[in-house]
């Protein structure tokens, strides 16, 4: 029998889940289990990760949220005969450094997306590098995002930023609004690389950060590359693979 840690948010569909679910499994302490089952949203899912990842353990997801992109249909029978026959994904999260204007300094995760966002009605002004190359002197617009390709069909593509393949190599660089220059959409880049933002009026221009669903204000610099040292573990069932998935919102580019 498969031990498994499940976590179940608040929702009303996450407690009917549990209360027939757990008369059926139990639930392992984290360290006993093979693996985690996150009940809930995305949302709910990414910060479940976050807190749970350095278990080394792989995450199945079951969708008792809206749309749940990362996760797999409530199981109708055998759930651990799902998790068995399940397709194992890995993914790296994106590591990030962050400045605030009090030069206080932020060491973060993000496994979608971390985004700039615009916090006063001024327009941000930024500065953006690849590696120590300047790619773009000055954008103007309501902000900047770095996604992940398995963050690229969430935020980054409401913003007109690119679907990546999971096995692409690469990370999307999306401009939010552009005011200046128009043109400039964003960059897809290697997952290689190191990406520098300067925000260049801090004081005038305030910019907060949102890595997946932790906020940080006032951010002056941000630093983000991929971080291959850290491999997280998705479980999908066959009629709800994360490729597919990815695959399908291609189509509708």
């Amino acid at each position: 029998m498969i031990k498994i840690n499940f976590i179940f948010d608040k929702t009303k569909k996450s407690l009917f889940f549990k209360k027939k679910i757990l008369k059926k499994y139990g639930n392992f302490s984290p360290k006993k289990a093979d693996c985690f089952v996150i009940a809930g949203g995305d949302g709910f899912m990414l910060s479940s990760i976050k807190k749970n990842f350095s278990y080394n353990k792989p995450f199945y997801g079951v969708n008792c949220g809206t749309y749940g992109f990362l996760m797999n249909k409530v199981p109708a029978k055998d759930l651990e005969k799902k998790i068995r026959y399940s397709k194992k994904i890995k993914i790296n999260p994106l590591k990030i450094k962050a400045i605030d204007i009090k030069n206080k300094k932020y060491n973060l995760i993000a496994i979608n997306e971390v985004s700039l966002f615009r916090q006063s009605k001024q327009t941000c002004s930024l500065q953006i590098f690849e590696n120590k190359k300047m790619i773009l002197k000055k954008l103007v617009g309501d902000g900047i995002l770095v996604s992940s390709p398995a963050g690229s069909t969430a935020y980054n593509f409401s913003a007109n930023g690119p679907v990546l393949s999971l096995k692409s190599g690469k990370l999307a660089l999306t401009a939010i609004s552009p005011f200046r220059p128009r043109q400039w959409k964003g960059k897809i880049v290697s997952n290689k690389c190191f990406i520098k933002i300067k925000n260049l009026n801090p004081k005038k221009r305030p910019l907060a950060l949102v890595a997946d669903n932790i906020e940080k204000r006032n951010i002056k610099i941000l630093e983000v590359k991929n971080d291959i040292t850290k491999n997280i573990t998705l479980l999908y069932d066959g009629s709800t693979s994360l490729i597919k998935k990815i695959k399908k919102e291609q189509k509708r580019l």
